[in-house]
């Protein structure tokens, strides 16, 4: 197999998938859909304010106010977007920076550095190119427009014009813009708000953390934090700071684990209670039930993701990037001060700063602390990283005026193809490498962190394929479970692959498959015979015959001691096998069946035969690489 195979992309889906949510991917994906949307909505902003530009500005100015009694709030439209919509946007990338840090690489603390200090030098330097170039001009209180890259739109254009872009560089991508979000909503509080009023904000701060008692306490119903989190907002609003800023607290606070086996099976109970006695009351407690397994963070990403990226953002753009662009205003704006300090800090600034840190780090670590890509990744990061849009819009909005405000909008959508661009040439000549250098340029040789706890051990596992095989896919299942009758052929399939070593661990969901267990405990008890895989067999295809005394038959259509097995069944060699794969699955994560893990690494997404063979691809190109390294 090819190197270039192994680092294809994968596209393929199945009408089946896991049940469990992924700390990363389902973000991408989001992100990546709504790029077209975004890009759309910033040129029909454009076409508006110049076919008509005095409309476009009369209707984002028209106010809107909402009133309480002798109480009141009244902002212009683009008020009501730039400072209300846009909280729920800074809310999904506060979940998502939680996210990483709950499941995903950034649990592993000591990876956050390096990230935190490219995207730290990633906004300093771009500032310092803004104000080398403003000069204490009219243009030099924008230098905050100059320091964010708009993480969306990145994420997006990225899988559009870096074709095969491994998940390390968007990993990195975003763990730099972490950091950035964070200080660039630092920056909106501290440096640019207005008539600051101390009063309100200690308001905002006392209910944000009474909700965080509420969190702590058990209180979970969602409804009932919405008013908390309106006081919070309009607080902020009023102590003069940028509401935005309540989003990302908000998001951060909301923690991120997978649905616990204790949760699930509670709500199985309540599921199977309405079952018995499908009344009104009962579907509701079913509902909230289910509703309470995920976590806050999974429960509020899966309602505001969507809305944020192919709403909230496109809207955003729609409101903001319209510019009247004609010859005398281009004449004069291609060589401001502002527009060129713009374009640099964010197409020279970006790059240099991310990857020149991530190199010199890794120079004075000596390796101990290197990027989780390889370096044509980390540099493809940095160019697409130089594009300011909705933070660096917000900014603008608040620092200058025209014509400047003008300039720097221009500036910013300049950045945005030259970045793209720049992104392009970078993949693309990385594509004419040599396959193995392909393959560590875009990778890197850093180990993946391993989720699988504990590791296979062939004295204790049970395990099809050679031992020196360079992949190792394991699978949490269920001889009852559909799913894992519909995986099996796709797995039957992979074991093709004579590089390829495939592990069985238990997980009999109980809850919902009754005959699990036994069922378990007869591939145990045939596997004390020498036949557990023909067991495992038997069993995965006669899923609804799983009583004992089909269990009895199967042992007799095997060739085994009957007797033996029946009594083998109820003994502690097979139960304790079964209650360590169960431990097992607790300590990593799983919750449900099938779960797959690829050289200790979980898998995330669909699991049909493309997906899963890309998937392994992907892990045997690594494990070439940490073998060279070795």
């Amino acid at each position: 197999m090819s190197e270039a195979t192994e680092l294809s992309d994968t596209t393929s889906t199945t009408r089946w998938r896991p049940r469990v949510t992924t700390p990363l991917r389902d973000f991408l994906n989001t992100e990546a859909g709504s790029a077209g949307v975004l890009v759309a909505a910033i040129v029909a902003a454009l076409i508006w304010a110049n076919v008509a530009g005095s409309s476009y500005e009369r209707f984002w100015e028209t106010p809107l106010s909402f009133r309480f009694g002798g109480a009141g709030l009244e902002l212009g439209l683009r008020e009501w977007v730039n400072s209300g919509l846009m909280t729920l946007f800074f809310l999904v990338v506060g979940l998502e920076a939680r996210r990483e840090f709950d499941l995903g690489d950034l649990r592993d603390r000591r990876r956050f550095v390096l990230p935190a200090l490219a995207g730290i030098v990633g906004m300093t330097l771009p500032i310092g190119i803004y104000l080398a170039f403003t000069a204490g001009g009219p243009g030099a209180a924008g230098w905050g427009a100059a320091m964010s890259t708009d993480t969306a739109l990145a994420l997006g254009l990225l899988a559009l014009v870096g074709r095969n872009v491994p998940a390390p560089a968007r990993l990195f991508l975003v763990t730099v813009s972490v950091v950035d979000d964070v200080v660039a909503l630092v920056v909106i509080g501290a440096a640019y708000s207005e008539q600051f009023r101390l009063t309100p904000l200690l308001l905002a701060v006392a209910v944000f953390a009474l909700t965080l008692v509420m969190i702590r306490a058990g209180v979970r119903g969602g409804v009932v934090y919405v008013p908390f989190f309106l006081v919070v907002w309009v607080a902020t609003l009023e102590s003069g700071i940028d509401p935005v800023v309540s989003g990302l607290a908000i998001g951060l606070a909301a923690a991120a684990y997978t649905p616990p086996r204790g949760e699930l099976e509670r709500a199985s109970d309540l599921f199977r209670s309405f079952r018995e006695q499908p009344t009104p009351e009962l579907a509701r407690f079913a509902r909230i039930g289910l509703a309470r397994s995920l976590s806050p963070n999974d429960r509020l990403t899966r309602t505001w993701s969507g809305v944020s990226s192919y709403l909230i953002v496109p809207l955003f753009g729609l409101a903001n990037a319209g510019i009247e662009i004609h010859g005398d205003f281009l004449g004069e704006a291609i060589t401001s001060p502002v527009t060129v300090g713009i374009l640099l800090a964010y197409v020279v600034g970006k790059p240099v700063a991310i990857t020149g840190v991530s190199a010199l780090v890794t120079w004075v670590s000596r390796g101990r602390v290197r990027p989780a890509a390889g370096w044509a990744s980390v540099l493809g990061t940095g160019t697409i990283a130089g594009m300011g849009f909705t933070v660096s819009f917000l900014i603008a909005n608040l620092a200058l005026d025209d014509p400047e405000l003008s300039e720097a909008k221009l500036g910013l959508l300049l950045g945005i193809v030259v970045s793209s661009l720049l992104t392009w040439a970078v993949f693309f000549g990385t594509s004419r490498l040599p396959k193995p250098r392909k393959a560590v340029a875009l990778l890197g040789d850093v180990d993946e962190l391993t989720d699988l706890i504990p590791d296979v051990d062939p004295g204790r596992d049970h395990v099809r394929g050679p031992d020196e095989a360079s992949v190792t896919l394991v699978e949490y299942g269920d001889f009852q479970c559909p799913y894992c009758g519909r995986a099996e052929p796709v797995v039957r399939e992979l074991l093709t692959d004579d590089d390829l070593r495939y592990v069985w661990r238990h997980l009999p969901l109980t809850d919902v498959h009754p005959q699990a267990q036994l069922a378990a405990q007869a591939a145990e008890a045939a596997g004390l015979q020498g036949r557990f895989w023909e067991m495992h067999d038997l069993l995965i295809s006669r899923q609804e015959h799983l009583r004992i005394a089909d269990l009895i038959g199967y042992a007799g259509e095997l060739g085994l001691d009957q007797d033996r097995f029946h009594d083998d069944m109820m003994q502690p060699a097979c139960t304790e096998h079964i209650t360590a794969d169960l431990e097992s699955a607790d300590l990593s994560g799983v919750s449900g069946t099938p779960t797959f893990f690829i050289n200790g690494r979980r898998h995330y997404g669909a699991y049909d035969v493309a997906t899963l063979q890309e998937a392994i691809r992907l892990a045997r190109v690594r494990a070439r690489i940490a073998a060279k390294r070795r």
